[in-house]
């Protein structure tokens, strides 16, 4: 069966993705490789645009999530990190909430989500690679969420965490901001099948056409009653991580994690 022609939402000029259809599967691809496809405002706002074209195209029936070049996503970008740091709180709350529109959308996607992990994945690249139905990784994969290194706190994705891995090592991953091997993201549940680099575009086509072989009602109305046994939770839950994530960002060891991490130096902690 051929693709359907795109629609002018699929067929919008992207600028940090790329959004593609093969029949009914559609692939979206991470795509700043120079900048290790690290975390914009504009990549929010694309990727969320581009789950929307997906989810109304009835041709496309499996989304696939990937990332250019050698790495999956580095978390937050450097340009948008300099930019929180000169922001009111207004402006934080607000920014806050985009992101958790993003990773909650993953979340709650209603066809099924593919990421194929071709490299590292780190603090909010983390959570993009991960809270799909399944995340493929290369053997070389890294994963973690290092926000409490620089100042920050991993509030949106311990809502999803927890659900994914469970209280305990949730506790130790956002704790000690640890990065982890493929191997370790694979037992603790974050991470369902590791493949070699030149099979995992592959084996994600494979995936997909396991779930194209079901029926598409049968598949949306499972994710459905899947999300709807904790939706009121994860609902007011994201709401109390939007507010501590934005509210981190007035504190001093916030100002100063950031400062460090740009000038790449150690940080003088104060506590407050």
């Amino acid at each position: 069966m051929k693709s359907k022609p795109q629609t002018s939402a699929e067929a919008a000029n992207y600028t940090a993705l790329k959004y593609e259809t093969d029949s009914a599967t559609a692939t979206i691809t991470l795509n700043r490789p120079d900048k290790r496809n690290a975390i914009s405002s504009t990549m929010i706002d694309e990727l969320l645009g581009a789950l929307n074209a997906a989810e109304s195209n009835p041709v496309v029936r499996v989304v696939i999530l990937t990332g250019a070049g050698r790495c999956f996503c580095s978390g937050m970008d450097l340009e948008t990190l300099q930019t929180i740091a000169k922001q009111t709180p207004e402006e934080n709350l607000a920014d806050s909430r985009q992101m958790a529109r993003m990773f909650h959308r993953l979340y709650c996607f209603p066809k099924p989500l593919i990421t194929a992990v071709n490299g590292a994945a780190i603090a909010g690249g983390c959570g993009i690679a991960t809270f799909s139905d399944i995340t493929l990784a290369v053997p070389e994969a890294k994963f973690g969420y290092t926000e409490v290194r620089i100042g920050f706190i991993p509030a949106l994705v311990s809502v999803l965490l927890r659900r994914q891995i469970g209280e305990k090592h949730a506790r130790e991953l956002l704790l000690t901001g640890e990065i982890i091997d493929a191997a370790e993201a694979f037992r603790l549940g974050m991470v369902t099948q590791i493949v070699p680099a030149e099979n995992l575009l592959k084996r994600a086509h494979e995936v997909a056409a396991r779930f194209l072989e079901a029926s598409p009602t049968s598949l949306r109305r499972t994710k459905r009653l899947l999300l709807q046994y904790n939706e009121k939770e994860v609902a007011q839950e994201i709401e109390m991580a939007t507010q501590e994530n934005a509210a981190i960002r007035a504190t001093e060891d916030f100002r100063e994690g950031l400062a460090s991490f740009l000038e790449k130096r150690h940080p003088k902690w104060t506590g407050h």
